[in-house]
């Protein structure tokens, strides 16, 4: 199934195929992402999620098809660094450097692949640490911090390499109920902010306010692309509804 946004495309899949030996995680995959659109990926565990969104910024190399980021391909060598330079990820697991503060967590990106001197990304990361809510723990390490709180590191870690893409690999599965909220809420505010959001979660109201397009997928393909009022009230497929019954039932 193929959607095409009006404007020109920032994420561009055609005919994406992923395999592990005999598994095929993804399906002849075609899908446009809109920039500064807010896409939820939703669909049962081992449906190819995952694998969709790792392959955007090759974490994952896709077997089969072509992905484009800013109209350059997604393939190793010189191309790479430009697609990674656009695309930030956040990760399930918060993947933090303990030994170092938060606030360097956050500065160290900046410094490294832009060069940036360390007393301006650090300014730059206290900034980003504000804007996510926790500015006043920069100078802990993550350990002294709630999940909930490395978390939000992580965002403004992803955010300091102002990236056009942000890339959530289901964002809260790691955490306890109670830090959930306020993970989404930070990632409400980013939404519609100008970047391109692609989140895969199993948070089905967060996915029905914050999404332009719902797309569902199941057994490596995707099943539908709607918007969150049609796929959440008057979805037609069948596999989504089941999967809906199962999940909001639960």
């Amino acid at each position: 199934m193929t959607s095409e946004p009006a404007s020109e495309p920032i994420i561009r899949m055609r005919g994406v195929g992923k395999r592990y030996g005999t598994f095929e995680a993804l399906r002849s995959v075609d899908l446009d992402v809109a920039a500064g659109e807010v896409v939820v990926l939703l669909g049962p565990s081992g449906s190819g999620k995952s694998t969709f969104i790792r392959c955007i910024n090759l974490l994952e190399a896709y077997d089969t098809g072509d992905v484009f980021v800013g109209g350059v391909r997604v393939e190793r060598g010189r191309n790479l660094l430009k697609v990674r330079q656009q695309t930030g990820m956040v990760f399930q697991a918060f993947n933090l450097f303990p030994n170092l503060s938060v606030l360097d967590n956050v500065a160290l990106g900046p410094v490294r692949v832009k060069k940036l001197p360390w007393e301006d990304s650090r300014r730059r990361a206290q900034a980003l640490l504000d804007r996510v809510g926790i500015g006043a723990q920069a100078a802990k390490f993550p350990t002294q911090l709630s999940g909930g709180q490395q978390q939000r590191v992580g965002i403004a870690r992803a955010l300091a390499m102002e990236p056009r893409i942000l890339l959530f690999d289901e964002p809260t599965s790691a955490l306890d109920p109670e830090m959930v909220g306020e993970v989404l809420d930070v990632i409400k505010g980013l939404a519609h902010s100008g970047v391109t959001l692609v989140l895969v979660t199993h948070e089905m109201g967060f996915a029905r306010q914050v999404a332009d397009r719902i797309v569902f997928m199941e057994e490596g393909e995707i099943r539908e692309v709607s918007t969150p009022d049609v796929f959440f009230t008057s979805t037609r497929n069948e596999r989504a509804r089941a999967f809906l019954d199962a999940v909001l039932n639960h």
